[in-house]
């Protein structure tokens, strides 16, 4: 959930969607750090 939330919150910024910036969220959320899951993410937002 933790990466949706950070992709909702840099919506919420008018900030883009990339992988460095969601992970950067979750890393300083001090959430455990996916990146297979980031990149899906990223991916599956590309085109919305």
């Amino acid at each position: 959930m933790e990466y949706v939330y950070a992709a909702l919150m840099l919506h919420k910024l008018k900030k883009e969607i990339t992988e460095e910036n969601v992970t950067s969220i979750v890393k300083a959320s001090g959430a455990e750090l996916n990146e297979a899951k980031v990149k899906s993410l990223v991916a599956s937002l590309a085109d919305v």
